[in-house]
């Protein structure tokens, strides 16, 4: 029977490491070619680009742009839509996914008179709250690789790879998943570049013909690595001569080879009739909760906390976000120019030049709005002062014990560790559990020498290659002061490190809300992985077979995952040169974490300081260990040392609030009755 093969080629004139004066260049070498391909030979072939990059190339050639149109007219070639900027749809609001989407497909009618039906999801980096987002601007289906999910999901058949299967959305939508595979394309690749010969291909795609019609994505990435190399890497190799070529034999010895036939993208939605297909599936999990293309070294943090400086425009562009929300006079640009400055490709291998003209947009843009273009450093009450305790609300029993400080009135009490830096001891919340909900898993509470050691809540750790580690669970004389107004505890200290000093700040709200403020004062972020505020679970106050974490990663509805599932750890670097290998967009800035009885209610503050969360979960003999960490900076291939400018901090502010399980589902289920109105 025959292997039914398609293709969708990714262009993008945005690419990274692509200097604008290379884009004529890129549109001769490389799109004029593929074109051609299809003209000449009669096969269909799938192009996707965003709006922005189908602009450019107008501007820049506007008859390649009348030629695509003309072959979509004639069948020979589908469009494929992905948004007018290439974000990363876990990784930034919903409003922001949903305005992206609107605004590619408006310039898709505009520019090729169609509305793609197919969606290739931007860096394949999945979540299901996306899924939305794409239902609602009329797409039919979508493209995900395949390779990543099935390593996560082991039980499912291998036979559904060759098929369309429906994926769902927190909030019950439906939408087709159609496979691209990293495996197929990096093949491809490796046969137009001269790594693999004929022989060894073919016999690659033969092993995937079956006794029954199967579908296989032939090519399913970027179109400008073919006689051309953008510069990413320093190893990357000269262009064959005739790359071009050697793809137009690939697609002339498959149409004359009776196991294989050309089909368009979307023709594999005809085989959501077959018996192994249209399969629920679900392609996140906790272990992977946003699933990206290719090996793990290419994870989601690599658009969230790497680059030169991800954390920090990350940052700008929440602060953008917020000022667009809050002025009712803001334009369809305004939140076009937010979709481009989230763009992915500021974000990995840009150049320097690019960079530079790339912050000054940034810092324009927020000047239009009203914005600082830098952070300022909050109040911060300074050690050295006394103050009696009879200055507090007389409700509040303050006590040095020894190294630990305790406050505690009759709603929270806090015990923290002056030897470690004000870290976290025990937390209590009374209305909640009589146990500490969060603190430090003493060395020696686990029976295991691996786990041998404190581990701690509420403190700072910067690991860097070569350097000594950075923390702040060091020796402290905190001055403890009243919160004027709110009847509140505030407990402060400097910690002096090489880069600067951090200044650090606990307040604990009368109600039990626990706030704390970190400013790194420091001249430089060296490349390395920087972690603050670990909120560390008490053992004996979660049921483990009922804890979750729940969040938002780019959609309007939270998606849910069970901690219980197998062994979880996003921290966990994937090489010496990978220092994780995921996380959580936490794109609404909050996040729950519980059981069935309790939720700690987690907030960050994403337009002040930006951060990501990483979960760490597992069973450790008759009991766990679970962990929430929220990653500033991490290593990859990207990675480069950032230089603070002026006088100003690196400023991050989160909290967390207790709850019973009844509380929340009262919270959520007023927000669901506000999203349907919104909706």
């Amino acid at each position: 029977m025959s292997l039914n093969l398609f293709t969708v080629f990714h262009l993008n004139l945005a690419y990274s490491s692509i200097e604008e004066e290379e884009r004529f260049s890129v549109i001769s070498r490389c799109y004029w070619p593929l074109l051609k391909l299809s003209k000449d030979l009669r096969v269909p072939i799938g192009i996707e680009a965003t709006g922005a990059t189908l602009e450019s190339i107008f501007e820049i050639d506007p008859t390649w742009v009348q030629q695509l149109r003309e072959l979509i007219d004639d069948g020979l070639c589908e469009f494929v839509g992905s948004g007018y900027a290439q974000i990363i749809g876990p990784l930034v609001p919903a409003e922001v996914n949903g305005a992206n989407l609107r605004f590619g497909n408006e310039i898709y009618k505009q520019l090729l008179g169609c509305s793609p039906s197919l969606a290739l999801i931007n860096e394949q980096a999945y979540s299901a709250g996306i899924i939305d987002h794409y239902v609602n601007a009329g797409f039919q289906a979508m493209m995900m690789e395949w390779d990543n999910p099935f390593h996560e999901n082991p039980e499912w058949s291998p036979e559904w790879r060759y098929y369309p299967q429906l994926v769902s959305s927190p909030s019950g939508q439906e939408l087709p998943v159609i496979w691209n595979k990293s495996i197929a394309f990096q093949k491809f690749q490796r046969f137009v570049h001269g790594d693999l010969e004929w022989a060894d291909y073919l016999t690659y795609l033969g092993h995937h013909v079956g006794s029954t019609p199967r579908v296989f994505p032939l090519y399913g990435n970027d179109a400008e690595v073919f006689d051309y190399r953008p510069g990413r890497y320093l190893t990357e190799p000269a262009p064959m001569a005739d790359e071009w070529e050697r793809i137009r034999f690939i697609f002339a010895q498959l149409k004359g080879d009776d196991r294989f036939q050309f089909i368009r993208p979307s023709d594999t939605l005809r085989f959501l009739e077959n018996s192994l297909a249209g399969h629920h599936l679900r392609l996140e999990s906790s272990q992977c909760p946003i699933p990206v293309k290719k090996q793990a070294k290419y994870n989601v943090l690599r658009w969230a906390v790497t680059g030169r400086d991800d954390a920090g425009i990350n940052a700008a562009c929440y602060r953008a976000f917020e000022a667009l929300k809050m002025n009712p006079f803001v334009t369809d640009d305004d939140w076009k120019e937010l979709c481009y400055l989230w763009s992915s490709d500021f974000r990995t291998h840009i150049t320097k030049r690019r960079w530079v003209a790339y912050q000054k947009r940034l810092n324009r843009f927020q000047k239009k709005l009203g914005l600082a273009t830098q952070q300022k450093a909050s109040p911060f009450i300074l050690p050295g002062k006394t103050y009696s305790y009879s200055q507090f609300h007389p409700q509040w029993e303050i006590r040095r014990c020894g190294k630990y400080l305790e406050v505690e009135n009759n709603q929270v009490k806090a015990r923290l560790n002056c030897r470690r830096g004000l870290a976290i001891d025990g937390f209590w919340v009374h209305a909640v559990s009589t146990k500490p909900l969060i603190g430090t898993i003493h060395h020696g509470f686990f029976d295991d020498i691996t786990m041998g050691a404190d581990f701690y809540s509420g403190h700072l750790v910067l690991e860097s290659y070569g350097r000594p580690k950075i923390t702040d669970l060091v020796p402290v004389e905190p001055d403890v002061t009243p919160m004027v107004g709110d009847g509140g505890v505030e407990i402060c200290c400097t910690i002096p490190t090489r880069f600067g000093p951090i200044e650090k700040s606990l307040c604990l709200g009368w109600n039990g809300e626990l706030h704390v403020r970190y400013q790194l004062f420091w001249n430089k972020v060296p490349a390395g992985a920087l972690r603050l505020w670990p909120i560390t679970l008490m053992p004996d106050a979660f049921d483990y077979n009922s804890l979750m974490i729940q969040t938002h990663n780019g959609g309007f509805v939270p998606e849910k995952f069970l901690l219980q599932a197998g062994s979880i750890d996003h921290s966990r670097a994937v090489s010496f040169l990978v220092s994780a290998n995921g996380g959580l967009g936490m794109t609404e800035g909050t996040m729950l974490v519980g059981d069935h009885r309790t939720t700690l209610s987690m907030a960050v503050k994403q337009s002040t300081g930006y951060l990501v969360p990483l979960v760490t979960s597992f069973p450790v003999g008759k009991s766990y260990f679970s962990r929430v960490s929220f990653s500033a900076s991490e290593c990859d291939d990207t990675t480069r040392q950032i230089s603070v400018r002026g006088k100003n901090p690196k400023v991050y502010e989160l909290s967390l609030v207790a709850k019973t399980q009844a509380e929340v589902q009262e919270i959520s289920e007023v927000d669901a009755m506000m999203i349907g109105a919104v909706s």
